[in-house]
């Protein structure tokens, strides 16, 4: 047989085994399971899929999971809460919309937690938002007295500090951040001298009231060391002996 010969038949043998390999990767390719894939989904994508399919056989995507706590913050609309007002605090209200001019009151809580305004009429302040203040003062005026009015309660923000002086280690103002007595107020600025007169603690209320303070009966007896409010100035007399 001649070289050309064999050419010519291992040529057409390369063909047809070339057309079989051809055919066994097409049918490999056509009996792939429907629900086989070729590359697994990244677990951060399986767990963001709702894998229940949908009516129509596509998979849908879950909708983003948010946390109960904050539809609940959401829901309410609270955010900090409102500081209220305390005994002691200077206040300014204004009346405005009203059809004669009415002035501007600026009124110190009394400590029985009261102001007074216009027409004589008395609130409780203490312990209520500027807001829910504002609401009371225009129930009242509104429409007993006025047709129409407009109620705004601001807080003076140089009230809210007492004073401390006299004989005690570090005299100075100090900001009211909340309930304090008049032991934990000395106590704020670094407590008593030597030289103070612990028995005679004198306790000026901003209304100008005074009253004495035996702070070494109130550290045994509590009721004896009152409270102190924004505004109040406590002075430590010096002892004689």
């Amino acid at each position: 047989m001649s070289i050309r010969n064999v050419g010519k038949r291992l040529g057409s043998w390369g063909a047809v085994c070339g057309l079989l390999l051809g055919g066994l990767y097409l049918s490999g390719c056509q009996t792939q399971q429907p629900g086989q894939q070729f590359a697994e989904v990244p677990p951060a994508l399986t767990a963001a899929a709702d894998t229940r399919p949908a009516a129509s056989g596509v998979t849908q995507a879950a909708a983003p999971v948010v946390s109960p706590v904050a539809v609940s913050t959401a829901a309410s609309g609270s955010g900090p809460e409102a500081e209220v007002l305390r005994v002691g605090d200077s206040l300014t209200i204004i009346f405005t919309d009203t059809p004669v001019t009415i002035p501007n009151f600026d009124e110190k809580i009394r400590e029985d937690g009261t102001i007074k305004l216009t027409l004589d009429k008395t609130f409780k302040a203490a312990g209520k938002t500027p807001g829910d203040l504002e609401k009371e003062i225009r129930a009242c005026y509104v429409p007993n007295y006025y047709k129409y009015m407009t109620v705004t309660v601001k807080q003076q923000a140089d009230t809210r500090w007492y004073y401390v002086n006299g004989e005690v280690k570090s005299p100075n103002r100090q900001i009211y951040a909340g309930r304090i007595t008049v032991l934990k107020a000395i106590a704020s600025v670094g407590g008593f001298t030597d030289f103070a007169n612990k028995k005679k603690v004198r306790l000026t209320r901003v209304d100008g009231r005074t009253q004495v303070v035996n702070c070494i009966k109130a550290l045994d007896n509590p009721s004896l060391d009152p409270e102190v409010y924004p505004g109040d100035t406590i002075h430590v007399l010096r002892r004689l002996w």
